[in-house]
C-alpha cells in the first residue's frame, strides 16, 4: 500500500467529470471513474490508477457496491467528487412532477446519498475533502431553470452547512459553481419540457428562451472551461480552498454585480437582460 490519494468522482462519462477524473489520474492520484454505463466507456479505463466502476446516484446499492469496489482496489477514499447532474428547462407550469422529481433526486438527494456512504471512511480516516459541482443557477435565479435552480440552491446549502459539520473531523466540504448555464454543454443529460402544456404558454417560453439565447449570443458566450472547472476541483482536494467557489469568467462577473448593491437591484438587472420586455403568457 502507497501513500497515493484515491478520489471518487461521479458522473465521469462526459463532460466535468471526465475531465476531473483525468486531472486527478495526471496528478498521481488513484481514481474511481464512475458512471451509469460503464460499458460504454473505452477511454478512461486504460488510465493507470483508475478504476470504472457503475454508480447511479439515484441507486443507494449501486453506490455502496461503487464505494466498495474501490475500498477494495485502492484502499481507501481521500476526495469524493460529487459531479453527475441533471438539468431542466420548463416554466413550472410547465414542469411535470417526473421532471421535478428526476432532477431533485439527481441533483439534490444523489450527493446526499453518496455523501453519507462515503463520510464514514473519511472519519475513520481522520479526513478528507467532499466536492460538490454545483452552479452558478445555484447562487441566482434563471428564468426557465425555476427546479434546476431550486435544486442547486439546496446542494450550496447542503454544502455550507456540512462544511461547520465536518470541520472538526478534518474533513473539508467545498462547492465548485461553474457558470456554465450560459452553455449547451449539458443537453445530452437534460429534461427539456418548453413544448408542454397551453399554447399560449408554450409561445411565451419559447419567446423568453429565444431572447435568452440573443443576450447570451450577443454577449460572446463567455463560460467556464471545463479544464479550468476541474482544476479548481482538485484545488478543493488539495489545499485549504474557502467553501464556496465560482468559476468562470461569466460567474466571475454576475458575483460581481451580487456583491455590488442589494439582492433586488442584482435581480432587478438580471430580469432586465433575460427577460423579454413586456411580455407576458
Amino acid at each position: 500500500m502507497t501513500d497515493r490519494k484515491t478520489a471518487l468522482i461521479t458522473g465521469c462519462s462526459t463532460g466535468i467529470g471526465r475531465v476531473a477524473a483525468e486531472t486527478f489520474q495526471r496528478s498521481d492520484w488513484n481514481v474511481i471513474a464512475s458512471m451509469r454505463r460503464p460499458e460504454a466507456e473505452r477511454e478512461l479505463g486504460v488510465l493507470e490508477r483508475v478504476l470504472v466502476t457503475a454508480l447511479d446516484v439515484t441507486d443507494p446499492d449501486s453506490i455502496d457496491a461503487a464505494i466498495r469496489a474501490g475500498v477494495e482496489r485502492f484502499g481507501t477514499v481521500d476526495c469524493l467528487v460529487n459531479n453527475a447532474g441533471l438539468g431542466g428547462h420548463a416554466l413550472l407550469e410547465q414542469s411535470s412532477d417526473r421532471m421535478i422529481r428526476a432532477m431533485y433526486e439527481t441533483n439534490v438527494f444523489g450527493p446526499i446519498r453518496t455523501t453519507r456512504a462515503a463520510l464514514p471512511i473519511l472519519r475513520r480516516q481522520g479526513g478528507g475533502t467532499v466536492v460538490n459541482v454545483t452552479s452558478m443557477g445555484g447562487l441566482m435565479g434563471l428564468p426557465l431553470d425555476s427546479i434546476y435552480c431550486s435544486t442547486k440552491f439546496a446542494m450550496e446549502g447542503f454544502t455550507e452547512a456540512l462544511a461547520l459539520e465536518c470541520a472538526p473531523l478534518g474533513i473539508r466540504v467545498c462547492s465548485v459553481a461553474p457558470g456554465a448555464y450560459l452553455t449547451t454543454a449539458f443537453s445530452a443529460n437534460t429534461i427539456d419540457e418548453l413544448d408542454a402544456g397551453e399554447p399560449s404558454v408554450v409561445a411565451y417560453a419559447r419567446r423568453v428562451r429565444a431572447h435568452m439565447q440573443r443576450v447570451i449570443s450577443g454577449g460572446g458566450g463567455t463560460t467556464a472551461d471545463p479544464q479550468e472547472v476541474a482544476d479548481v476541483i482538485y484545488r478543493c482536494a488539495t489545499s485549504d480552498m474557502p467553501t464556496h467557489n465560482q468559476v468562470g469568467r461569466d460567474a466571475e462577473m454576475l458575483m460581481g454585480l451580487m456583491r455590488a448593491g442589494p439582492r433586488q437591484a442584482f435581480v432587478d438587472q438580471v430580469a432586465a437582460m433575460l427577460l423579454p420586455a413586456g411580455e407576458t403568457a
